[in-house]
């Protein structure tokens, strides 16, 4: 399917957004929960970039399973991180062993529904605590409501993720003209969001 303008435009502006986040928006953070922004917003940006010049072709492409992993596990981990300290360092095993286990998973042929099994599970448990950890630190009173926009970015993502990683998996919810269209829109506003939920704080 062929990108048209307003995909490129879409796309440039969440490339922008994106690496303002990176160089601006990130600052003030403690290291690991920097590092872990950095990732998540840096692979953003690749990603977004890859697109406007390859063209959203580049959707079929084996790393994208991987990609749409790598985006939220970052995020998730740097707000476990940032919040929940005593959760540090379960999670960041998690998180690097669900990559790893996606990896593997995709890497070799496996005919039963592992591969699709651990997909939904990490990305699940990813996409859960981005949408819970700032929803919860705003009903408790210790973020701004501002905060709770993280909470809807986490939401998008998760649902974005999901559509892609289950079209790779060849278990569509959706036809992929469909989400091809609207796959620009959705990284751009939950980017914004993500964007101005950090900003807010």
């Amino acid at each position: 399917m062929k990108i048209t303008i307003l995909d490129r435009i879409l796309l440039f502006i969440t490339s922008l957004v994106s690496a303002y986040q990176i160089a601006v928006g990130i600052e003030g953070f403690s290291t690991l929960p920097m590092i872990s922004y950095s990732i998540a917003f840096g692979v953003l940006l690749i990603a977004t970039l890859l697109m406007l010049i390859l063209g959203l072709e580049v959707l079929d492409s084996a790393i994208v399973v991987i990609v749409s992993t790598i985006i939220p596990l970052s995020l998730a981990t740097g707000l476990v991180w940032q919040h929940l300290p005593n959760f540090k360092l379960p999670y960041s095993i998690f998180a690097i062993a669900g990559l790893f286990a996606i990896i593997v998973t995709r890497a070799i042929t496996i005919k039963n529904r592992l591969p699709l099994f651990v997909l939904i599970f990490v990305h699940g448990v990813a996409g859960l605590t981005i949408f819970l950890v700032p929803l919860m630190l705003v009903l408790s009173g210790r973020m701004p409501l501002g905060y709770i926009l993280l909470s809807i970015g986490g939401a998008l993502m998760g649902l974005g993720g999901l559509l892609l990683a289950l079209h790779k998996a060849g278990k569509p919810y959706l036809s992929r003209k469909t989400i091809i269209q609207i796959l620009p829109g959705l990284l751009l506003l939950m980017t914004v969001l993500f964007v101005i939920g950090f900003a807010l704080t």
